[in-house]
């Protein structure tokens, strides 16, 4: 029998056969220019029969790149490598989002092409360390403090990227404005102490992110624009604020005028983050209006209890789908998951990524 989670569903213009969303998670499989190759196209295409894929965080810049091997949209041989994922997965019968992430003041020069730099709201060095293939762990770099001219060119970056991503056949976008990254660095009070229009007041600070998504929305269409937020999140050197629920309230609100096709909750407690409350939750949705997706920790159980209670539309999945690219087919059978090898996450080649195996039939 039928339940919540695998029943069909709309999003914009595509038509979703369950409820399932694939989480962004970072690979490091961009070995080449940071391009995606035939193993990515493998990769995702095994987990086609997701309700929608939604892939790793794709720098719409060569500043934005920060980690190792992670890929971009913003070179001709970018958009060829995500054009071998895009017929990969609709061959299968799948929808794919690319998830736009520009990594701000989350990075390395090691990791970044020559010429690129670490740019941020505010030039505040994020705690942590940065793994980078040509000298291991270093501290995280100090970014530059971005002017008006580095925020209408990063603007123009993720518009650019879209259109990138819809020439090369993927269905749309999700704007990365969580985990302490770019979008959210403008956000949070920790990563932005500026004074001009972009800082201080919540509203200043949502203003980059509402323009981002306005300027994007208006150039693909926002039917095919999402977005992924993480309020009060703590991952990146960022956290609570006072203020921020009314803040994120009014984020939310701001998007849902712009029409976006959904807004994506990040709740990293099953990770022993801060949880995000079902009063926080349901707010937001109220404020967005449109398709709400909801994300973490989630079984089968817990995502169709929070279907049928109205809490979301979608339930996003992360780490299962590493190790079970048959996921969707395992969750419908209530059949054991596999784990994953946390060694391999984010190690180049098919070890740990394309190798594990399907349900025998």
């Amino acid at each position: 029998m039928s339940t919540p989670l695998f029943s069909a569903a709309s999003l914009g213009a595509l038509s979703l056969p369950n409820r399932v969303v694939m989480a962004p998670m970072t690979r490091s499989r961009a070995v080449e220019n940071n391009a995606p190759n035939a193993l990515v196209a493998e990769y995702y295409a095994q987990r086609a029969d997701a309700g929608l894929l939604i892939t790793e965080g794709t720098s719409p810049s060569a500043n934005g790149l920060g980690y190792a091997r992670i890929p971009g949209l913003y070179s001709q041989a970018q958009v060829e490598g995500w054009r071998l994922v895009a017929d990969a997965v609709h061959e299968k019968g799948g929808r794919v989002f690319v998830q736009l992430m520009h990594v701000g003041r989350i990075g390395h020069p090691e990791n970044l092409p020559e010429g690129a730099e670490l740019v941020a709201p505010s030039a505040i060095t994020a705690k942590g360390d940065m793994w980078t293939d040509a000298k291991g762990m270093l501290p995280l770099h100090n970014p530059r403090a971005m002017n008006k001219d580095d925020l209408q060119q990063a603007k123009n970056e993720y518009v650019q990227a879209a259109r990138n991503a819809i020439a090369a056949g993927i269905d749309g976008v999700e704007l990365h404005a969580a985990n302490g990254y770019l979008l959210d660095q403008f956000l949070q009070p920790a990563a932005n102490q500026r004074t001009d229009a972009y800082g201080g007041s919540a509203d200043n600070r949502n203003r980059f992110v509402l323009e981002v998504a306005a300027a994007v929305a208006d150039a693909i269409g926002p039917e095919r624009v999402g977005i992924r937020v993480s309020p009060g999140g703590v991952f990146n050197d960022v956290g609570p604020f006072e203020g921020m629920v009314d803040q994120f309230v009014a984020l939310a609100k701001g998007l849902g005028k712009l029409n976006l096709v959904y807004l994506h909750i990040v709740d990293h407690s099953a990770m022993g983050a801060p949880p995000v409350s079902d009063d926080l939750k349901t707010a937001l949705r109220e404020a967005f209006g449109g398709t709400f997706i909801l994300s973490g920790g989630y079984d089968r159980a817990r995502a169709d209890a929070d279907l049928a209670a109205g809490k979301g539309d979608l339930v996003a999945f992360g780490r299962p789908f590493i190790s079970n690219p048959d996921l969707v087919t395992r969750l419908e059978q209530n059949a054991e998951l596999a784990p994953p090898n946390h060694d391999l996450f984010y190690t180049p080649g098919a070890e740990g990524y394309t190798d594990y195996p399907r349900l025998s039939t």
